[in-house]
């Protein structure tokens, strides 16, 4: 049987939560964060206490990734195509601690019983993990008759998504069927506990957001309900993106080579910075078609490209703090998870990311438990090799 050290003792750490905070010692208890002091002394006579010393070292928030393909995705090239499921240690290498699993292109082959299986399976293995009911098309694949009723009485849905528009690959949805999902989700939400969102593949075509603008401006969906992502396709959706975040609504931006030149131009032009999230779309294809709509090769997304936006965000000037907000703290809030999730602070899940002062990665625990160590996965899938 493992043995479980139910305390930790995080001591001389420089902590960014996501704030600076600068020198302090974290206490974990039994999954979570317990205190937060300058100094802790170590309690005596406990065999149960680990501690772990931070000389040099910093100490954050877990990642939050809020666009992952944990069952896999792709398939636009043929069945031969098609990614395959996730790895827990493909997740936690990378300083991500939480994940929200989405289905994409196929509604068909893969379903929404395999993808909240597959999240439960890696709840077990050690991290937190959500998921959207629904796929591309419209009319939406669910588990029960309706969105509502899945966000309402299924555990594991936050909302909708990621449903496709702009893009060839679409069902071309309506206005009014775009609003019916919406509404769905966040009513879903009221009742179910939840932030109901409506999450929205944003696809390399012409109209770009202006559905989701059309909807706010003819019907009553809340701005705060809708998350447009892949915003940084183009300028045009990136200043699309920009006006939907002035208005109060929110942005999230595929990470990648484009991203943190996305990130920068955004707040250049004014976006409030806690209305910018980023995601890795990880373990999805990442299809590429010619200008006639013909598929011409694929590759894999990676969570890996979170860690690196983030290092690269800070590189060009952002503080730490503030690159934080847009890996992790953003999404706590949009989602209703600020008082768990992207802090930390007393009551929080001890989801935790060590870096050494050049931000590379050294430890990562997710509910107090050590998933990652010295920049290497100690925790691994059912089915991995270590």
């Amino acid at each position: 049987m493992r043995k479980v050290n139910l305390l930790k003792l995080f001591k001389n750490f420089r902590v960014y939560a996501p704030e600076d905070l600068g020198i302090k010692d974290v206490l974990v208890a039994d999954g979570r964060i317990a205190e937060i002091a300058d100094n802790i002394p170590e309690p005596q006579g406990l065999t149960s206490l680990q501690v772990i010393s931070g000389e040099g070292r910093i100490l954050m928030p877990g990642f939050i990734d809020g666009h992952v393909h944990i069952l896999g995705g792709g398939g636009e090239g043929g069945p031969a195509t098609r990614t395959p499921e996730i790895t827990l240690s493909e997740i936690t290498r990378w300083g991500v601690t939480t994940v929200i699993g989405v289905l994409g292109t196929d509604g068909t082959t893969r379903s929404l019983e395999s993808l909240i299986t597959k999240a439960k399976a890696l709840e077990l293995e050690g991290i937190t993990t959500y998921c959207y009911t629904g796929a591309y098309e419209v009319p939406t694949p669910t588990i029960t008759k309706n969105v509502r009723d899945d966000v309402i009485l299924i555990e594991k849905f936050i909302g909708v998504g990621e449903v496709a528009i702009s893009d060839h690959r679409s069902s071309m949805p309506s206005l009014a069927e775009l609003g019916r999902l919406a509404m769905e989700a966040r009513v879903g939400g009221l009742l179910g506990g939840k932030a109901g969102i409506a999450h929205f593949h944003v696809g390399p075509g012409e109209e770009g957001i202006n559905p989701l603008f059309d909807l706010l401006a003819q019907s009553d969906v809340p701005i705060q309900n809708l998350l447009p992502t892949h915003m940084a396709r183009s300028k045009m959706l990136l200043d699309q993106g920009v006006c939907l975040a002035k208005m109060g609504g929110h942005m999230d931006i595929t990470a990648g080579s484009k991203a943190t030149e996305a990130i920068l131009y955004c707040l250049k032009e004014g976006a409030p910075l806690e209305r910018i999230t980023i995601s890795s779309d990880g373990n999805g294809s990442l299809p590429r078609f010619d200008e006639k709509g013909n598929y011409i090769g694929l590759g894999v997304g990676s969570v890996e490209t979170v860690y690196r936006n983030f290092v690269e965000l800070v590189q060009a000037g952002l503080s730490i703090s503030e690159a934080l907000h847009i890996v992790g703290h953003n999404q706590a809030r949009f989602f209703g998870w600020a008082d768990q999730k992207g802090s930390i602070k007393a009551g929080a899940d001890a989801d935790i990311l060590i870096m050494d002062e050049n931000l590379q990665i050294d430890q990562v625990w997710a509910k107090g438990r050590k998933m990652v160590d010295k920049g290497r996965p100690i925790v691994f899938g059912t089915f991995e090799k270590p």
